[in-house]
């Protein structure tokens, strides 16, 4: 079959699902109450299911009273078990595939169990949707002409007692059909590899002669790969490499940091971005319009959800809701159950609602990162927007950054310190400096009250970073590639201080 002819077809295929998009849109508070009564039906012969008697539940606040929040933590020793050959624990079905999930550097690993139907009806089905969407809104796309170019995980999958553990991505790969394959770049065989600076120089050998028309990764390796695609060649931009490359999927840590980087290396006005909000647990969140910010909220992958009212820095599980409740512009920590055995499972990340017909979000953070040593409250989504207006201002762009506390001592005021690593450097460092700390009182009303008059907090201290910190640093702690990220805010000066001392 000719490759234009593919296309369409397999786009007009890919379409059809809209219809069923639309239902959910529709019917949103139907859906997830039909989907919620489903995992509770199917998993109430689960030692889960008969401690808190699934099969007695018979609505939403039946369920909310009889089964209790949990972490990780909660679940660790039930997730070992499953790892360790028990099933039917928490999920009927035979479960052994664990995403390998280690969250920001310091963490220790946590194994996230992804079920048969978590990779067909979640994960697969995203992977499907993002298409249907893409091309539901470009109707001259040639995505399909070409490969995609993926960057995923940088761990290969370990047996562990007949169960298996990995990156997400790599249970991901090593489930797709065959013919997966051969519409993308590179090969499963070097995706796989597990040594970081290998695989990147494979992926870039491998990658350079084919047909790229889409990238999908996170935008902080994403950029060290096509950087490395740039130096391999002796191009100036991505679009003399890749003339028929359309759209960049990316997901995992704020795009707002990289954009000007990535219009920068890919200056082809045509070019789309499409944010993707996906995760060990599951694939929560699609772009679904052209050059938006918001992601459409997907509600029939079997993850019913809830959420809590996140004002920064604490969080009241007693006023939890579900979705039929939730309030536009408000913080909220999301709890997921899943088609996996996750059961009113706090992920760890916080959203905001944008619109409520349909249910569209923005992801604004990680509940245990932000800064309230002094009651500000400042939280990553004030950081990025402060500094998206900054790198305005100033003509620069900014790459990498963390900060931290300066705690307050005998007769002195605390203060926030930040290291950034900048791609364009400010001409005036202390000016930008000003700004920005100008910038994070307007986007933080908690934060301006204490700087007022720097009664409580003095003026941001701020570090100019030295080319490839940041890389350096996770290299150091064997955290690069796929899923690591650097922790932006934290409540102490740990990773800051480490930071701090191979700067200087």
């Amino acid at each position: 079959m000719p490759i234009p002819l593919f296309n369409s077809i397999a786009s007009w295929i890919l379409k059809k699902r809209i219809h069923q998009m639309e239902l959910f849109t529709k019917y949103p508070n139907e859906v997830q109450n039909e989907l919620l009564f489903n995992l509770l039906r199917n998993a109430q012969k689960t030692e889960i299911g008969k401690k808190y008697g699934f099969s007695g539940i018979n609505c939403y606040n039946e369920f909310k009273k009889n089964i209790p929040i949990s972490t990780y933590e909660d679940v660790e020793a039930d997730i070992e078990r499953c790892r360790k050959g028990e099933q039917n624990i928490f999920w009927p079905t035979q479960i052994k595939w664990f995403a390998k999930s280690s969250g920001t550097t310091n963490s220790r690993s946590k194994f996230i169990p992804v079920s048969n139907e978590a990779l067909e009806d979640c994960h697969y089905k995203a992977g499907k949707d993002m298409l249907c969407i893409y091309f539901n809104n470009n109707e001259n796309s040639q995505l399909l002409t070409g490969k995609s170019l993926r960057l995923g995980g940088s761990n290969e999958l370990y047996n562990n007692n007949n169960s298996y553990f990995g990156d997400l991505s790599s249970i991901i790969i090593q489930n797709l059909p065959f013919w997966a394959e051969l519409s993308s770049t590179p090969s499963n065989k070097t995706s796989l590899m597990p040594e970081w600076e290998t695989k990147m120089k494979a992926i870039v050998n491998e990658s350079i002669p084919e047909k790229v028309t889409s990238l999908t990764g996170v935008p902080s390796w994403m950029l060290v790969l096509l950087q490395n695609v740039l130096k391999e060649t002796g191009k100036i931009d991505i679009s003399q490499v890749w003339p028929d490359a359309e759209v960049y999927f990316h997901g995992g840590v704020s795009f707002k940091p990289y954009k000007k980087l990535y219009q920068k290396l890919i200056p082809k006005n045509s070019f789309r971005y499409y944010e993707i909000y996906n995760a060990s647990e599951g694939f929560f969140g699609i772009q679904d319009k052209n050059n938006s910010d918001e992601l459409l909220l997907m509600l029939d992958y079997g993850i019913f959800y809830e959420f809590i009212p996140f004002n920064g820095y604490n969080e009241d599980s007693n006023k939890i809701i579900p979705l039929s409740e939730v309030k536009l512009d408000t913080n909220y920590a999301m709890v997921i159950t899943t088609n996996a055995g996750l059961w009113r499972y706090k992920i760890g990340d916080t959203i905001r609602f944008t619109s409520l017909s349909p249910y569209r979000i923005q992801v604004t953070g990680r509940t245990k990162h932000f800064i309230n040593v002094f009651g500000e409250e400042l939280i990553i989504d004030n950081a990025e927007k402060a500094l998206e207006k900054v790198c305005s201002q100033t003509k620069s762009n900014v790459f990498n950054y963390t900060a931290g506390p300066i705690f307050m001592e005998k007769n002195k005021q605390g203060a926030h310190e930040w290291i950034i690593e900048f791609d364009r450097e400010p001409e005036d460092l202390s000016l930008f400096c000003r700004l920005f700390d100008k910038a994070l009182q307007n986007e933080n009303s908690d934060y301006e009250a204490k700087r007022y008059n720097n009664m409580t907090l003095k003026p941001l201290r701020l570090h100019k970073a030295q080319k490839g910190l940041f890389y350096k640093w996770l290299s150091q702690k064997g955290k690069l590639g796929g899923q690591h990220k650097v922790p932006r805010l934290s409540n102490s000066r740990e990773f800051l201080d480490e930071l701090l001392k191979m700067n200087y």
